[in-house]
């Protein structure tokens, strides 16, 4: 079955590549999406659970298939932050098109500022979602570290975008208007996990030491 006529520029050849190439095709098309940020995973990831409802391949498969495109196009980002260096990699992505280096910027202010679960969390985020790969790179997180994180965040992500495309069918573009509020709650849950790790570390340490003063910055 071919892609519907009214599916024309990426979707439509997204869902070309998923139809002829199956499970892999929909895993090219992840990792290329984790390369270049432009192409969204709000229409990618819902594309790939209708063309799995056409029978091209399996659910399962298209869930598999998108984490280990998401793990590899990752993975690249990561080896790019790693070995060529933040400014080389800023300016390689200055010169290509629709790409912000603005982007990096704030993928890495998001992982100095959250650390490791930068990465869990970004992989749920607009503008981070790529970007974060390039400062995990460049400061060195154990790459295991990365790749469990990375992991854990996209299988979620992608799990609940392919199921929602996969229950719609060729409804499948309704799913990229509930996208913006499930990212609001991924922000709030991490601003909230993260407030719950400073207050519990704060009142442990008070615990310990309590004819300890709290440092102004812990306070």
């Amino acid at each position: 079955m071919s892609a519907p006529a009214e599916l024309d520029g990426v979707a439509g050849w997204a869902v070309g590549i998923m139809e002829t190439l199956g499970g892999p095709g929909a895993g090219l098309v992840v990792a290329l999406e984790n390369l270049f940020p432009p192409i969204p995973s709000e229409i990618i990831l819902p594309l790939a659970g209708f063309t799995a409802a056409q029978g091209s391949f399996s659910l399962l498969s298209a869930i598999l298939w998108t984490t280990a495109g998401s793990l590899v196009g990752a993975l690249v980002l990561y080896e790019l932050g790693r070995v060529v260096g933040r400014d080389r990699v800023v300016a390689v992505a200055g010169r290509l098109p629709l790409v912000d280096t603005k982007d990096i910027e704030v993928a890495e202010r998001w992982f100095q500022r959250h650390g490791p679960k930068a990465v869990f969390f970004g992989r749920m985020l607009p503008i981070i979602r790529s970007a974060i790969s390039v400062p995990a790179g460049v400061e060195r997180m154990p790459v295991l570290q990365f790749l469990l994180y990375t992991l854990a965040g996209s299988a979620i992500w992608n799990t609940i975008f392919i199921v929602a495309g996969y229950q719609l069918g060729e409804r499948w573009s309704e799913v990229e208007q509930y996208a913006t509020v499930l990212q609001y709650i991924v922000v709030a849950v991490a601003v909230l996990l993260v407030g719950w790790f400073v207050v519990s570390r704060v009142v442990r340490r008070q615990r310990a030491h309590p004819d300890v003063p709290v440092p102004p910055d812990e306070a």
